[in-house]
């Protein structure tokens, strides 16, 4: 099992450090090192309002980001969700202030994901744990205007 989580790490941390920006790739950064993934993006009501719903499974460096056009006060639910997922929130300047382990597929209990939160990134359950994704962690993708990201794209 141990070999199989390092070969999950490795394939999501390959190639991340020298990765260029790119719509369907976001990178995270903290202490524990960088991570990038694959993502779809999620950018109008009608695409947040269906997320993630009905896939029974999703590749280990997938995920999908969730843009709202201004930080607001966001909540989640598992609605027709059959996976469970890692819900990472985040800022208008791409710094991780909230990360929820695991939703539970199915559950329709709100999960909040606090105020001012502009960036949500829904990635495998487990996923954040596995490789330290923990507040204070920056994302890095051409959606963050360059003048006020945290880490901004080259």
């Amino acid at each position: 099992m141990r070999v199989l989580h390092l070969a999950l790490v490795a394939t999501v941390f390959a190639g991340a450090a020298n990765a260029a920006c790119s719509d369907s790739r976001l990178e995270l950064r903290g202490d524990w090192g960088t991570a990038r993934f694959r993502v779809e993006i999620a950018d109008d009501p009608q695409e947040r309002a269906t997320g993630l719903m009905n896939r029974e499974q999703m590749s280990p460096a997938a995920g999908m980001l969730f843009v709202y056009e201004t930080p607001q006060r966001v909540a989640f639910w598992m609605r027709n969700t059959l996976i469970p997922l890692d819900m990472v929130f985040m800022d208008e300047t791409g710094v991780v202030r909230r990360v929820h382990d695991n939703a539970v597929p199915l559950d329709e209990t709100p999960i909040p994901g606090g105020n001012d939160i502009q960036y949500v990134l829904e990635i495998n359950g487990g996923m954040a744990e596995q490789i330290g994704i923990d507040v204070g962690s920056q994302m890095r993708h051409p959606v963050i205007a360059p003048d006020i990201a945290a880490w901004p794209c080259d």
